[in-house]
């Protein structure tokens, strides 16, 4: 079992980052049950429950928690819990009764997760927004994207993902132990915005240092700038990745792939680099990204294929270590990271929302009578139709 088992997650249906924290913890050996909603909120991107994985390893329960008969179902289920997970606008929580207040009444103890955009507080705080506007504030955005271009997306990987669900995990659990000493819950208030931010940190330090024009993109070391750090063309239409930062590393591409020698000297010689990338460019052009596979790879030039999501998990590499996995037919990420004793299980394929209702509802003390009134009342659904 995972080395999270025994801690109980509650977790409000919401979309991105929520969702995604809450798999990484399931993955991990926690046990999470979703409280959704009785009919579909209209956000985010619609797709059927078995595509949905971040989604997976959970139980699901149906309330319409706006009226008081399901607010109060969700408050038992939460008196179980050590964490719990919303990712509303600041205030809605309170207004449904099942803010921070509400449900630590409930459980003292409990570790309240709250997942937003822009923050609890501030300005922007009641704003709609999504990944590319976190970012934008950020400085992330700006810095991305081709030389004279404008900035480019890349994906949604920097505000929901690295700067959203990671952080909200990374906050859960420090949350969880600082209670190990003062057995008291508080509130964790992760907004994209300060993630985000927190991922940039090694740029403000090399713009202060310098190192880096934050003034444009597509010109600076890790940025496509260098021509060592970059992506080429094969002959057959697909790309390789190129990364020898450290001189030991770029003298090594330089001797596998034939390059001037004299470019090794000057590695960091700007006024070189033009000269440096066509000579790359070229030289990748003459052979198929699977030659050059064959002739770099493992070796310390830095390099790797460019693979596309159907490549990936068919990778020699990916495979060996077991990177992947199929879930009810779904290739998907298996959990991460690798612990040596705690190993979690295989992931559960992800469940239509109210298709746990009547179990969950019967584990937190509800009897038969008082669940099928709920029903009646349209106030629990059940994917069953009970």
């Amino acid at each position: 079992m995972g080395p999270l088992y025994g801690l109980r997650v509650v977790e409000f249906a919401s979309i991105g980052p929520g969702p995604l924290c809450a798999m990484m913890l399931a993955d991990l050996g926690a046990e999470v049950l979703r409280i959704d909603r009785i009919e579909p909120s209209g956000l985010g991107v619609a797709t059927d429950t078995r595509f949905e994985v971040s989604g997976r390893s959970r139980r699901s329960i149906a309330l319409d928690i706006k009226r008081p008969a399901g607010r109060d179902a969700a408050l038992r289920l939460v008196e179980r819990a050590d964490v719990l997970i919303e990712g509303w606008r600041p205030g809605v929580a309170e207004r449904l009764g099942l803010g921070p207040q509400d449900c630590m009444a409930r459980a003292p103890g409990l570790v309240y997760g709250r997942m937003t955009g822009f923050g609890q507080d501030g300005p922007l705080a009641q704003a709609a927004g999504h990944d590319i506007n976190y970012i934008a504030l950020t400085g992330a955005l700006h810095a991305i994207g081709p030389a004279g271009s404008k900035p480019v997306p890349p994906l949604n990987l920097i505000g929901d993902y690295g700067g959203g669900a990671m952080l909200l995990a990374f906050g859960l659990l420090a949350a969880v132990f600082e209670r190990q000493r003062s057995g008291q819950g508080q509130v964790v208030d992760a907004a994209m915005v300060d993630g985000a931010g927190t991922l940039m940190s090694i740029f403000h330090g090399l713009s202060a240092a310098g190192r880096w024009d934050i003034d444009q993109r597509g010109v600076n070391l890790l940025d496509g700038g260098a021509p060592f750090y970059d992506t080429y063309e094969t002959a057959d239409a697909k790309y390789i990745s190129l990364g020898p930062i450290e001189p030991k590393f770029f003298a090594e591409l330089v001797d596998l792939i034939g390059l001037d020698p004299r470019f090794i000297a000057g590695q960091y010689d700007r006024k070189l680099w033009p000269q440096m990338r066509q000579a790359i460019s070229s030289t990748i052009a003459a052979k198929t990204r699977d030659e050059w596979c064959t002739l770099l790879e493992g070796s310390d030039a830095c390099f790797a294929p460019v693979l596309t999501l159907a490549e990936a998990p068919a990778h020699a590499h990916a495979a060996a270590r077991g990177g992947f996995i199929q879930v009810n037919g779904i290739t998907q990420a298996a959990p991460s990271p690798r612990f040596s004793r705690s190993l979690p299980h295989t992931p559960r394929p992800p469940v239509k929302p109210g298709t746990d209702t009547d179990a969950l509802l019967a584990e937190a003390g509800y009897s038969a009578a008082e669940i099928a009134a709920l029903h009646a009342s349209g106030i629990a659904r059940s994917e069953t139709g009970a």
